[in-house]
């Protein structure tokens, strides 16, 4: 797997003009493989996750026949699709996560949580479940509630922490970093992904809450899957370089982007970011 590490805006522009031929090489590659795809709808690639090569399955669109790559690509064995794969292999290159750790991902009813239980036995998840349950309990299922603004866990009590898509659907989410970093031990680590433009340096805001709790949209409405509510989750931002800049300011240190990409493991689309950091001492 070929990864670079980005800091800042700056750095990714630099990357991105020396990486320009090299795109257009993955691009070809994924177009040859994106009109095979038309027929066999399978890809074979090594799983991580699995510990085996698999015929990862693509799902085409049905508007024009295009892959998308970052939300396809599902392992057949772990149920895991081309991102989620590659955030299990890079919990192990940046995070190093041990079995033995305490770990908090902001998810529970989905195949990555399932996964990580099994190689994790110390991990903690949580679903928000709103009104239906008191935070900091379990519903009938077994699932338990929690607000990434208010969590209920002690403060260091988390070896490392995780959130793949969860983010953008807070609409203070400064408010979710800060208490990721309360709960989190010193020098404690954190992954995410976000909707993410690499492009840009500010933040897109699509919605935000006035005083009264109302929602007040500033873009069209933009709704991703929700694994708790069949109508999905409202996104209320598309994150831009400063959101590292807000990390720091939440309490963390050396955050930074992880692009990357690698036909053997199948992390097509390019070039993906996923985002690191550790709490300060």
């Amino acid at each position: 797997m070929l990864i670079h590490r980005l800091r800042s805006f700056t750095e990714f522009q630099q990357h991105a003009c020396r990486m320009k031929a090299v795109y257009e090489q993955r691009k070809s590659y994924e177009k040859e493989l994106q009109d095979t795809s038309k027929h066999s709808r399978k890809i074979i690639s090594f799983s991580y996750p699995a510990g085996k090569q698999v015929n990862l399955e693509v799902s085409l669109r049905t508007s024009d026949l295009s892959i998308n790559w970052r939300e396809s690509m599902t392992c057949p064995i772990t149920g895991l699709n081309n991102r989620l794969r590659a955030a299990a292999h890079l919990c192990d290159s940046e995070l190093g996560l041990l079995s033995r750790e305490r770990i908090y991902p902001s998810e529970q009813v989905t195949p990555c949580f399932k996964w990580m239980k099994q190689r994790y036995p110390n991990l903690i998840g949580s679903e928000y479940l709103g009104d239906h349950c008191p935070l900091g309990q379990t519903n009938e299922e077994g699932t338990r509630n929690e607000d990434l603004t208010k969590l209920t866990f002690p403060s260091n009590y988390f070896d490392a922490a995780l959130s793949f898509e969860c983010l953008e659907h807070i609409p203070n989410f400064l408010d979710a970093f800060r208490e990721l970093a309360r709960v989190l031990k010193p020098d404690g680590r954190i992954m995410w992904s976000v909707p993410f433009g690499p492009n840009f340096q500010k933040n897109l805001i699509r919605a935000s809450r006035d005083a009264d709790g109302r929602i007040i949209h500033h873009e069209p409405p933009e709704y991703h899957g929700d694994p708790i509510n069949s109508d999905g989750c409202l996104c209320f931002t598309h994150f831009g370089w400063e959101m590292l800049q807000q990390v720091k300011e939440a309490g963390f240190k050396d955050a930074y982007a992880v692009a990357y990409w690698s036909d053997v493991f199948g992390y097509l689309g390019v070039e993906q970011i996923i985002f690191v950091a550790s709490k300060r001492q």
